[in-house]
Protein backbone atom coordinates (compact mmCIF):
# COMPACT_ATOMS: atom_id res chain seq x y z
CA UNK A 1 0.00 0.00 0.00
CA UNK A 2 1.32 3.78 -1.22
CA UNK A 3 2.67 5.52 2.04
CA UNK A 4 0.16 8.90 2.54
CA UNK A 5 1.89 11.85 4.12
CA UNK A 6 0.79 15.43 4.79
CA UNK A 7 2.76 18.09 3.83
CA UNK A 8 2.27 21.06 5.78
CA UNK A 9 2.88 24.80 4.13
CA UNK A 10 4.78 27.41 6.45
CA UNK A 11 3.50 30.22 3.92
CA UNK A 12 0.85 32.47 3.66
CA UNK A 13 -1.57 32.67 0.57
CA UNK A 14 0.66 35.75 -0.73
CA UNK A 15 4.07 33.76 0.09
CA UNK A 16 3.26 30.81 -1.77
CA UNK A 17 1.36 32.73 -5.18
CA UNK A 18 5.06 34.13 -4.85
CA UNK A 19 6.81 31.30 -4.68
CA UNK A 20 4.84 29.27 -7.43
CA UNK A 21 5.45 32.97 -9.54
CA UNK A 22 9.02 32.54 -9.12
CA UNK A 23 9.84 28.67 -9.11
CA UNK A 24 6.66 27.05 -10.77
CA UNK A 25 5.82 25.46 -7.64
CA UNK A 26 5.27 26.28 -4.25
CA UNK A 27 6.92 25.01 -1.42
CA UNK A 28 5.26 22.08 -0.39
CA UNK A 29 4.53 21.67 -3.95
CA UNK A 30 7.80 21.34 -4.08
CA UNK A 31 8.42 19.31 -1.52
CA UNK A 32 6.01 16.76 -2.25
CA UNK A 33 8.01 16.57 -5.72
CA UNK A 34 11.01 15.45 -3.72
CA UNK A 35 9.24 13.21 -1.72
CA UNK A 36 7.60 11.34 -4.60
CA UNK A 37 11.13 11.31 -5.87
CA UNK A 38 12.16 9.40 -3.33
CA UNK A 39 8.93 7.00 -3.19
CA UNK A 40 6.90 7.05 -6.81
CA UNK A 41 3.95 5.46 -5.22
CA UNK A 42 4.06 8.11 -2.45
CA UNK A 43 0.07 10.30 -2.13
CA UNK A 44 0.95 13.67 -0.70
CA UNK A 45 -1.63 15.90 0.47
CA UNK A 46 -0.91 19.70 1.34
CA UNK A 47 -2.30 21.53 4.30
CA UNK A 48 -2.67 25.61 4.37
CA UNK A 49 -2.31 26.03 8.28
CA UNK A 50 -2.25 29.97 7.64
CA UNK A 51 -5.45 30.54 6.07
CA UNK A 52 -8.15 31.32 8.26
CA UNK A 53 -10.78 28.58 8.43
CA UNK A 54 -8.43 26.03 6.53
CA UNK A 55 -9.88 22.23 6.55
CA UNK A 56 -7.69 21.12 8.92
CA UNK A 57 -6.93 16.90 10.04
CA UNK A 58 -8.48 16.20 13.19
CA UNK A 59 -7.18 13.76 15.14
CA UNK A 60 -7.94 10.50 13.60
CA UNK A 61 -6.87 12.52 10.08
CA UNK A 62 -3.05 13.17 11.28
CA UNK A 63 -3.25 9.24 12.97
CA UNK A 64 -4.26 8.38 8.93
CA UNK A 65 -1.01 9.48 7.53
CA UNK A 66 2.21 8.07 7.87
CA UNK A 67 4.42 10.99 7.63
CA UNK A 68 4.11 14.38 8.35
CA UNK A 69 6.24 16.91 6.70
CA UNK A 70 6.57 20.96 7.77
CA UNK A 71 8.13 22.70 5.05
CA UNK A 72 9.38 26.72 5.28
CA UNK A 73 8.20 29.61 5.66
CA UNK A 74 8.93 33.19 5.54
CA UNK A 75 7.59 34.11 8.98
CA UNK A 76 8.91 34.65 12.30
CA UNK A 77 7.54 32.70 15.09
CA UNK A 78 8.02 34.97 18.08
CA UNK A 79 5.54 37.19 16.28
CA UNK A 80 2.71 34.92 17.17
CA UNK A 81 0.20 36.09 15.07
CA UNK A 82 -3.06 33.61 14.38
CA UNK A 83 -1.88 31.98 11.63
CA UNK A 84 1.24 31.48 13.61
CA UNK A 85 -0.58 30.25 16.14
CA UNK A 86 -2.33 27.65 14.22
CA UNK A 87 0.52 26.29 12.93
CA UNK A 88 2.18 25.46 16.55
CA UNK A 89 -1.87 24.19 17.52
CA UNK A 90 -1.33 21.39 14.28
CA UNK A 91 2.53 20.30 15.41
CA UNK A 92 1.23 19.93 19.11
CA UNK A 93 -1.51 17.49 17.48
CA UNK A 94 0.89 15.79 15.20
CA UNK A 95 3.16 15.08 18.32
CA UNK A 96 -0.27 13.68 20.07
CA UNK A 97 -0.85 11.65 17.09
CA UNK A 98 2.21 9.85 17.88
CA UNK A 99 2.65 10.26 13.59
CA UNK A 100 6.32 10.53 12.48
CA UNK A 101 7.65 13.99 11.52
CA UNK A 102 9.95 15.88 9.85
CA UNK A 103 10.55 19.54 8.69
CA UNK A 104 13.05 21.88 7.73
CA UNK A 105 14.19 25.08 8.56
CA UNK A 106 10.49 27.13 9.91
CA UNK A 107 9.42 23.33 11.00
CA UNK A 108 12.15 22.59 13.20
CA UNK A 109 11.05 25.73 15.04
CA UNK A 110 7.39 25.06 15.13
CA UNK A 111 8.18 21.24 16.61
CA UNK A 112 10.86 23.21 19.06
CA UNK A 113 8.20 25.97 20.16
CA UNK A 114 5.53 23.25 20.04
CA UNK A 115 7.07 21.22 22.76
CA UNK A 116 8.14 24.27 24.75
CA UNK A 117 11.42 25.52 23.38
CA UNK A 118 12.20 28.88 21.64
CA UNK A 119 13.21 30.16 18.73
CA UNK A 120 14.65 33.89 18.55
CA UNK A 121 16.66 35.95 15.78
CA UNK A 122 20.26 34.69 15.15
CA UNK A 123 22.60 37.54 16.90
CA UNK A 124 25.38 36.16 13.93
CA UNK A 125 22.60 37.39 11.47
CA UNK A 126 21.61 35.56 8.46
CA UNK A 127 22.60 32.26 7.10
CA UNK A 128 21.82 32.03 3.31
CA UNK A 129 23.01 30.62 0.21
CA UNK A 130 24.99 27.46 1.61
CA UNK A 131 25.29 26.69 5.40
CA UNK A 132 29.09 25.41 6.25
CA UNK A 133 30.52 22.81 8.23
CA UNK A 134 28.07 21.30 9.47
CA UNK A 135 29.20 19.09 12.33
CA UNK A 136 27.65 16.20 14.00
CA UNK A 137 27.16 15.92 17.71
CA UNK A 138 28.53 12.99 19.17
CA UNK A 139 24.52 11.87 19.29
CA UNK A 140 24.59 12.32 15.47
CA UNK A 141 27.12 10.01 14.77
CA UNK A 142 25.06 6.97 15.69
CA UNK A 143 21.98 8.71 14.26
CA UNK A 144 19.63 7.22 11.83
CA UNK A 145 18.50 10.65 10.40
CA UNK A 146 22.47 11.65 9.43
CA UNK A 147 22.97 7.92 8.19
CA UNK A 148 25.07 8.81 5.00
CA UNK A 149 26.46 12.28 5.85
CA UNK A 150 30.15 12.38 6.36
CA UNK A 151 30.79 14.04 9.69
CA UNK A 152 31.05 17.86 8.79
CA UNK A 153 28.71 18.53 5.49
CA UNK A 154 27.31 21.93 3.80
CA UNK A 155 24.02 22.07 3.08
CA UNK A 156 21.34 24.77 1.21
CA UNK A 157 19.90 26.85 4.02
CA UNK A 158 18.05 30.79 4.34
CA UNK A 159 17.22 31.45 7.63
CA UNK A 160 17.57 34.35 10.42
CA UNK A 161 15.50 32.55 13.32
CA UNK A 162 17.00 29.94 15.50
CA UNK A 163 16.23 27.73 18.08
CA UNK A 164 17.61 29.37 21.00
CA UNK A 165 15.89 27.30 23.58
CA UNK A 166 15.84 23.34 23.68
CA UNK A 167 12.49 21.48 24.11
CA UNK A 168 13.01 19.18 27.09
CA UNK A 169 13.47 15.96 25.28
CA UNK A 170 15.73 17.37 22.14
CA UNK A 171 18.70 15.74 21.41
CA UNK A 172 21.15 18.10 19.47
CA UNK A 173 22.35 15.78 15.75
CA UNK A 174 24.48 18.74 14.47
CA UNK A 175 25.66 22.17 14.74
CA UNK A 176 27.63 24.50 12.85
CA UNK A 177 29.57 28.24 14.05
CA UNK A 178 26.12 29.95 12.69
CA UNK A 179 23.71 27.80 14.80
CA UNK A 180 24.48 25.47 17.37
CA UNK A 181 21.30 23.63 16.25
CA UNK A 182 21.26 22.50 12.72
CA UNK A 183 19.77 18.99 13.30
CA UNK A 184 17.59 17.86 15.99
CA UNK A 185 15.17 15.08 17.24
CA UNK A 186 12.55 16.21 19.25
CA UNK A 187 10.11 14.00 21.45
CA UNK A 188 6.92 15.23 23.09
CA UNK A 189 3.55 13.44 23.97
CA UNK A 190 5.00 10.36 22.37
CA UNK A 191 5.61 11.83 19.07
CA UNK A 192 8.85 11.78 17.36
CA UNK A 193 10.09 14.60 15.26
CA UNK A 194 13.12 14.89 13.32
CA UNK A 195 14.27 18.00 12.15
CA UNK A 196 16.99 20.33 10.63
CA UNK A 197 17.81 24.16 9.88
CA UNK A 198 18.51 23.82 7.12
CA UNK A 199 16.53 22.82 3.78
CA UNK A 200 18.05 19.29 1.86
CA UNK A 201 14.80 19.73 -0.28
CA UNK A 202 16.00 22.63 -2.03
CA UNK A 203 17.06 22.48 -5.43
CA UNK A 204 20.01 24.96 -6.40
CA UNK A 205 17.06 26.10 -8.92
CA UNK A 206 14.87 26.41 -6.05
CA UNK A 207 17.47 28.56 -3.96
CA UNK A 208 18.91 30.97 -7.01
CA UNK A 209 14.51 31.41 -7.08
CA UNK A 210 14.07 32.67 -3.43
CA UNK A 211 17.19 34.72 -3.54
CA UNK A 212 16.75 36.47 -6.68
CA UNK A 213 13.22 37.49 -4.38
CA UNK A 214 15.88 39.33 -2.43
CA UNK A 215 18.80 40.64 -4.17
CA UNK A 216 18.01 44.03 -1.86
CA UNK A 217 18.72 41.71 1.64
CA UNK A 218 21.92 40.12 0.10
CA UNK A 219 23.35 43.38 -0.75
CA UNK A 220 21.97 45.49 2.14
CA UNK A 221 22.74 42.64 5.02
CA UNK A 222 26.44 42.20 2.92
CA UNK A 223 26.46 39.33 1.38
CA UNK A 224 26.65 40.50 -1.65
CA UNK A 225 28.77 44.69 -2.91
CA UNK A 226 26.31 45.66 -5.51
CA UNK A 227 22.59 44.30 -7.24
CA UNK A 228 24.48 43.20 -10.27
CA UNK A 229 26.99 41.32 -7.30
CA UNK A 230 23.52 39.65 -6.07
CA UNK A 231 21.87 39.00 -9.92
CA UNK A 232 24.80 37.38 -11.05
CA UNK A 233 25.43 35.07 -7.62
CA UNK A 234 21.60 33.83 -8.13
CA UNK A 235 22.26 33.24 -12.18
CA UNK A 236 25.44 31.23 -11.10
CA UNK A 237 23.35 29.09 -8.42
CA UNK A 238 20.72 28.16 -11.28
CA UNK A 239 23.42 27.71 -14.30
CA UNK A 240 24.97 24.96 -12.08
CA UNK A 241 21.54 23.77 -11.24
CA UNK A 242 21.03 23.17 -15.18
CA UNK A 243 24.42 21.53 -15.24
CA UNK A 244 26.12 20.55 -12.21
CA UNK A 245 29.13 19.43 -13.97
CA UNK A 246 29.93 23.29 -14.37
CA UNK A 247 33.21 22.64 -12.21
CA UNK A 248 34.30 26.28 -12.80
CA UNK A 249 31.02 27.42 -10.72
CA UNK A 250 31.19 24.64 -7.90
CA UNK A 251 34.61 25.81 -7.19
CA UNK A 252 33.60 29.90 -7.49
CA UNK A 253 31.03 29.32 -4.79
CA UNK A 254 32.71 26.14 -2.76
CA UNK A 255 29.54 23.87 -3.67
CA UNK A 256 30.21 20.06 -3.07
CA UNK A 257 28.44 17.19 -4.07
CA UNK A 258 26.66 16.85 -0.91
CA UNK A 259 24.57 20.14 -2.23
CA UNK A 260 24.99 19.08 -5.87
CA UNK A 261 24.38 15.79 -5.90
CA UNK A 262 20.11 15.41 -5.30
CA UNK A 263 20.43 12.17 -3.74
CA UNK A 264 23.30 13.12 -1.29
CA UNK A 265 21.38 16.63 -0.49
CA UNK A 266 18.15 14.94 0.37
CA UNK A 267 19.45 12.44 2.67
CA UNK A 268 17.54 13.39 5.64
CA UNK A 269 14.39 12.97 3.77
CA UNK A 270 15.50 9.68 2.78
CA UNK A 271 16.03 8.39 6.23
CA UNK A 272 13.39 9.90 7.15
CA UNK A 273 11.10 8.03 5.08
CA UNK A 274 13.47 4.68 5.36
CA UNK A 275 13.82 4.33 8.96
CA UNK A 276 10.75 6.64 10.47
CA UNK A 277 7.94 6.56 8.17
CA UNK A 278 8.41 2.77 6.63
CA UNK A 279 9.37 1.72 9.74
CA UNK A 280 6.43 2.85 11.98
CA UNK A 281 4.05 1.12 9.06
CA UNK A 282 5.40 -2.02 9.20
CA UNK A 283 5.23 -1.57 12.83
CA UNK A 284 1.24 -0.88 13.34
CA UNK A 285 0.57 -3.35 10.69
CA UNK A 286 1.73 -6.17 12.93
CA UNK A 287 0.16 -4.72 15.89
Amino acid sequence: MALRFLVVEGNTRGARQAHRQAYGLTLSESYADVIQGIDREAVCDIAFPTDEGANLPDAAGLESYDGIVLTGSHLNIYDRTPDILRQIDLMRAVYASRTPSFGSCWGLQVAAVAADGDVRPNPLGREVGVARKITRTEAGQGHPMLDGRPPAFDAPAIHLDMVTALPGDCTVLAGNAISPVQAAEIRQDGGVFWGVQYHPEFSLGELAAILGRRTDMLVTEGFCRTTEDAVAYTQDLAALDRDPTRFDLAWRHGIDAEVLDPQRRVREIRNFIEHRVKTAKSARGRA
